[in-house]
């Protein structure tokens, strides 16, 4: 079982135009609707797979309800912690080109017992744990936890390290996907997994990231740190994984034209976990559906139809002289 918790959903909308010119007025040439926020889109993509997941996250608002009739309609199975304050709205504008401008609510203020119930629910929702025995390993998962997003107003930057403390008493592994002060604070809760982006890593790592070697070091940085193993998505030029066990990097070429990069960390996060959570063959998973997903419009989560395992290459020696793309 795949528990997601993201306590900053969102109600995502994409527009698509051939070219963004500031000051015109424009027809669009395509719009959706997706429900949003990183935890969300985990479980959306473990659906799409056929895996087990529940999805735990606030509600509020109008954006909040027509957010949970998308995730109905999608069969993923939700517990709701109801705020007293809406859910923010996103808006997506994708180019042509690839090009891809975001901009993104801050989301509601959250009060105290609204942040308490919130992680009650996320603690609660794997079934048996009673029956599990609690460890801090990423050797025996029972059960995973994915603390996924940005936080919400009101919330601290603790609330990461609170849910990995809960869930390693109730016996469950934990990855948490976020940037920033919550993603430092978290590491002295030693969460089993860490699955930053190459900016996030870099931030995190405090230390430019321009090859793959710099990748890798600021990654064990991370380690030292706290975290058991850090999956780190590195756009063009695959992933990384950085664990006890070892080092690999995996990529993969696309079969088409990038039609969004939204939520492709995300399909890279489900994927690894629906393929073990530990290893190179969950790395190899990751960068499959990652690149599936950049392959679809929007936020659309890849299918078993999308995914293509065999077009990864990996290797447990990967040349830290190789300058990453973004650079």
């Amino acid at each position: 079982m795949i528990v997601t918790v993201t306590a900053n959903p969102s109600l995502d909308r994409t527009i698509e135009v051939d070219r963004l010119r500031r000051g015109e007025v424009q027809r669009a040439q395509g719009d959706r609707v997706d429900p949003g926020g990183k935890g969300v889109n985990v479980s959306r993509a473990l659906v799409a797979n056929g895996r087990a997941t529940r999805a735990v996250l606030i509600s509020g608002g109008h954006a909040g309800t027509e957010l949970l009739d998308l995730l109905a309609e999608a069969d993923v199975p939700i517990i709701e912690v109801p705020v007293s304050q809406g859910v923010r709205s996103n808006l997506t504008i994708a180019e042509a080109d690839g090009t891809v401008t975001k901009l993104n609510e801050s989301g509601p203020v959250l009060r105290a017992e609204e942040i308490e119930e919130l992680l009650d629910a996320a603690i609660a929702a794997p079934p048996n744990y009673a029956l599990q025995t609690p460890s801090s390993s990423i050797d025996r998962p029972t059960a995973w936890i994915a603390g996924c997003g940005s936080l919400p107003p009101g919330v601290g930057a603790d609330f990461y390290t609170d849910l990995v403390e809960r869930a390693r008493e109730a016996g469950a592994a934990t990855v948490i996907d976020s940037s920033g002060a919550a993603l430092a604070a978290c590491l002295t809760a030693r969460p089993d997994l860490v699955k930053p982006n190459v900016d996030e890593l870099a931030e995190a790592a405090r230390t430019p990231i321009t090859t793959l070697g710099d990748a890798i070091a600021a990654a064990q940085l991370l380690r030292e740190a706290g975290a058991g193993a850090v999956l780190a998505s590195l756009g063009a030029d695959g992933a990384i994984l950085v664990a006890a066990e070892g080092v690999w990097h995996a990529r993969a070429p696309l079969a088409g034209p990038v039609a969004s990069t939204v939520g492709a960390g995300d399909a890279a996060l489900a994927g690894f976990l629906a393929a073990g959570g530990r290893g190179p063959e969950a790395l190899a998973a990751a960068v499959a559906w990652g690149t599936a997903a950049v392959s679809l419009p929007g936020s659309v989560m890849p299918g078993p139809e999308d995914i293509d395992l065999d077009a990864v290459e990996i290797t447990s020696d990967p040349d830290a002289a190789h300058v990453l793309s973004s650079n």
